[in-house]
């Protein structure tokens, strides 16, 4: 819906219809859209945004490919 903001990270199911803002990292489905899940704890989505990777570089980013697949490892490297 206009004026709703989705954050970062957030995932929205498919045909959901989103009436109010979304937190960041959160998964949220229906008509209306409801959260249903975190995807990572508080504390990990508070590092995780404090790391600014979507600022990165595309190079950069290759680079660092490897470390995004497991978020404890990509914690301790980059936040």
């Amino acid at each position: 819906m206009p004026g709703v903001t989705i954050g970062d990270g957030a995932i929205v199911g498919s045909g959901a219809v989103v009436t109010h803002n979304v937190e960041p990292y959160t998964v949220i489905v229906g008509v209306p859209a409801k959260p249903i899940k975190k995807r990572f704890n508080d504390e990990i989505i508070a590092k995780i945004q404090e790391s600014k990777w979507w600022n990165w570089s595309h190079e950069e980013i290759k680079e660092r490919l490897q470390d995004f697949k497991n978020i404890d490892k990509f914690i301790k490297k980059w936040c």
